[in-house]
This record gives structure tokens, sequence and C-alpha cells, in this order.
């Protein structure tokens, strides 16, 4: 009599079958893209790009600023400064807001001071910028004041205002003619600018008048 020795062939048969499954395992995390961690070469992680920056040496940012800019003084406008500027700039356009006051009782805060078509290559503004619609450096500007820089003049007897300083850097130079004020200039520019915003920076003073 012929005895079958079945043990055997069926470990060999479970052993194969658990080759089989591990090599089809593999091979899907193949398609998938899947590689061991023992394996795959991390690529090296580049740091991240420091974004558009905006310094002043008038005041710190979140300080007080001081009366020589605001309309408790002078009126004179802050030296600002900024660095980081995305590739591909093509010019800036600086606004500066007063985000506590509701104009006629809306949406609108106030405009202190909105220039457009700095040129790309600039890195600041000095100290006691001119007034006028066109400056040299080929950019515009308007305020609530007219064409120049309107100081912060929030009222002695409420709290300290943000003055708010943004910096918008853009790929390209606006077509953009002044509007019958500075609320409607803005709201064109904000338009044109859409779509063409390569970085932003924010700079913040308080400011309230003396008692």
């Amino acid at each position: 009599m012929r005895i079958i020795q079945t043990q055997p062939i069926a470990r060999r048969r479970v052993r194969m079958a658990a080759a089989l499954a591990a090599t089809g395992i593999l091979a899907m995390a193949g398609v998938l893209g899947v590689t061991s961690p023992k394996v795959a070469a991390q690529a090296p992680v580049a740091p991240p790009r420091p974004g558009l920056t905006l310094t002043s040496t008038a005041f710190p940012d979140g300080g007080v600023i001081p009366n020589r800019h605001t309309q408790a003084g002078d009126q004179v406008s802050p030296a600002l400064a900024w660095s980081n500027v995305p590739a591909g700039t093509q010019s800036f356009v600086l606004h500066m807001r007063d985000p506590d006051v509701a104009r006629n009782r809306g949406t609108d805060d106030q405009v202190h001071w909105l220039r457009w078509n700095l040129p790309g290559t600039a890195t600041g503004l000095n100290e006691g910028q001119p007034s006028g619609a066109q400056l040299p450096d080929g950019s515009q500007q308007i305020s609530a004041s007219g064409p120049m820089y309107r100081g912060p003049g929030a009222p002695a007897a409420g709290p300290l205002h943000h003055y708010t300083f943004e910096l918008y850097a853009l790929d390209t130079r606006l077509e953009v003619a002044p509007g019958a004020d500075a609320w409607e200039t803005r709201t064109r520019i904000w338009q044109a600018m859409n779509g063409h915003v390569l970085g932003k920076a924010v700079y913040v003073g308080l400011f309230k008048r003396p008692q």
C-alpha cells in the first residue's frame, strides 16, 4: 500500500500562495507609486522663499506714529522700505488706509495714500514724498485730501486708530486713470490689480490726536 504524504505538499502550496500574494502587493505598490522608505531617496526640500516685507524707520510695526507724520504735525510721509520682492515684479501699489473709519456709514474706509505704478525696481520711498498727481518716478498718487499723502488724524476723544500700509507687488503696470475721488480711483485700481498680485506686505501704525 502507498502512503501519500499530503502535509508537506500542503505546506509548499501555502508558501507558494504567500509568495505570489507578496509579489502582487509589491507590483501594485509600484503601480501606485508607493516605494519602501528604506529604498526611496529623500529629495532635498528647499527652504520656503521669504515673503515680501515692508518696514519703516519712522516707527515700529504696531507702534505709535510720531506727530511729525500726522495731522497733528507736518504731515510728512514716513520713510518706507521693502525687501524680498517676488520674481517678475513690474510695479508696486502702496495703499495707506484707516480701517477704523466707516465712511458715510458704509463699508468704505479712509484713503490716506494710494500710489500706483511705483517702479518694479524700487526698494522704498524716502521720507517727505512730494505732492502731485504724477511723480518723477512714473507713479501716480491720490488720497482723500487730493494728490498727496494724508497723515493720520483720529480724534483725541476716541481710541487709537490702526493706520495700515499695504504694499502689493504686481506682474504688470496699471493703465488706470484717476477717478472723481480717491474712493472711485481705489475701486478702479483694485479691479485692474485682480489676477496680477505676486505678493503683499502690511505694516501698521497707531495714532490719535493728543489731548
